[in-house]
């Protein structure tokens, strides 16, 4: 055990500022919005641009409130470790139930629309051979160690912003050259078209690009310094984002073939913004859609996997899931077990939702109801964590920003598709029953070093 730094559960700090701001904009994926620029651009009625901002400033709003808790709690395990140790360990379960919703089916959405997206450009090689070509890579490289799961996470994000410089290049003098319909305000602000339940509807769709963000605090018992450095890592990475969104949505928004009929239409394919690359210049939509592909299924879906086996391990830390799952491997100083599951979930799973018609939109919908839940969560834990029980003053960040966090998820919520609200309240509701048969059979939920249970520092397992 020499080489296990004295960090909670073994996890070794090897990561810097820099690393995490990489880690989260992977997860974002810089070039996210190609996937579902239309079905965005539908549901806003072609104000793409500002459907993005909005989601930007609803997830500014949780980005504050996760770095007041993340200062409080710097440790893996996000929500579920705030509003455990910040209202009860109940809370805590319930909340970590939520964002498992959000971070299982995380990996399986980027394999299966990865997969899908690889085998329409290889037919040779099916489906089911890519999700698992795609998770195995990912599994691998992350039971190597964290160091290598970062350099990985830097090489990936680097390719990443070389190919939407290439777009943003060449649509722009494309457009400045009075290409595709010219120079517009529309994808910004369109008063014809403008009612805030037509761009909360857009937001809803949208916010599936900033997802991941939040997965930064993930890594906090990682980062080789202060804790509040991980929320500055964290509110960077998503005004980045924002910037890269509305920057290539606006030039694809411009240069749609017929607006009209894509609002009007959909986009069911989700092959719009490829047909708006492909307006530009003709190469530039099989750069863009080949780059998407490896975006989802390698670069997003390495980080989401580490995203999730954190979670696993945190909870099985707790006690809360089985304590296999917190074992920390000594050379490697990863929790190989909650990578392994991870692996196996995201195959399992994916192969059973690529048969579906409706697999892709049904995986969507928990994510981004599990991530809106465990959002929400997060703002009621900073007030109640710091006003009720820290007596603190100060207003803005500890009511104000979360009371604001709040309305604003909820009206994202509330304009979400059916299928995202009855999936979601289904698994909220399935999480109820579990929570109050463990209270039943006297096995309530407890978090390591409260009474009854193991020390933080050695609550978990080495291999």
């Amino acid at each position: 055990m020499a080489d296990i730094s004295p960090t909670m559960g073994g996890l070794r700090r090897r990561l810097t500022v820099t690393d995490l701001l990489a880690y989260g904009l992977v997860f974002m994926v810089p070039v996210a919005p190609m996937a579902i620029f239309g079905a965005v651009f539908a549901a806003s009625h072609g104000m793409v641009v500002l459907a993005y901002l909005v989601g930007a400033v609803t997830m500014g709003f949780t980005a504050v409130s996760y770095a007041q808790m993340v200062k409080a709690f710097p440790l893996a395990g996000s929500v579920y470790t705030y509003a455990g140790r910040g209202i009860a360990p109940s809370v805590g379960f319930l909340a970590g139930w939520a964002m498992l919703a959000d971070y299982v089916a995380v990996p399986c959405l980027l394999a299966v629309v990865a997969a899908v997206s690889m085998h329409a450009t290889v037919p040779l090689i099916p489906v089911w051979a890519w999700v698992l070509a795609f998770v195995g890579v990912n599994m691998v490289i992350n039971v190597s160690g964290i160091r290598v799961t970062a350099t990985a996470t830097r090489l990936f994000l680097i390719a990443e912003l070389i190919v939407l410089a290439v777009f943003l290049l060449v649509a722009g003098w494309v457009v400045w050259r009075e290409g595709g319909n010219g120079w517009s305000w529309e994808p910004v602000f369109d008063p014809a078209a403008f009612s805030w339940p037509v761009v909360l509807a857009g937001v809803s769709v949208a916010m599936l690009s900033f997802l991941g963000f939040d997965a930064i605090t993930l890594l906090a018992e990682e980062h080789d310094g202060a804790a509040k450095r991980v929320g500055w890592a964290m509110i960077a990475a998503l005004g980045l984002a924002a910037v890269l969104f509305a920057a290539q949505t606006w030039l694809a928004a411009l240069l749609i073939p017929d607006p009209g009929r894509l609002i009007a239409d959909g986009d069911p394919s989700g092959t719009a913004f490829y047909q708006a690359a492909g307006t530009a210049v003709g190469w530039l939509s099989g750069m863009c859609a080949v780059a998407t592909a490896l975006a989802w299924g390698i670069a997003n879906s390495l980080v989401a996997q580490t995203a999730t086996s954190r979670l696993l391990f945190a909870m099985a830390r707790d006690r809360q899931l089985p304590t296999l799952l917190a074992k920390v491997s000594i050379r490697r100083g990863v929790p190989v077990n909650a990578i392994l599951t991870t692996a196996a979930l995201s195959v399992g799973l994916g192969l059973y939702m690529a048969v579906r018609a409706d697999g892709v939109v049904l995986l969507s919908s928990l994510v981004n109801f599990g991530a809106l839940t465990g959002f929400v969560i997060l703002h009621v834990n900073v007030v109640w964590h710091y006003l009720v029980r820290q007596r603190s003053r100060r207003w803005i960040p500890h009511l104000l920003v979360p009371v604001a966090g709040v309305g604003l998820l909820v009206a994202v919520a509330v304009h979400a598709n059916v299928l995202a609200q009855r999936a979601g309240l289904l698994w909220i509701a399935s999480g109820a029953v579990v929570l109050a048969g463990l209270w039943i059979a006297g096995m309530r939920p407890q978090l390591a070093g409260m009474p009854g249970t193991a020390n933080p520092t050695t609550g978990a397992h080495h291999v």
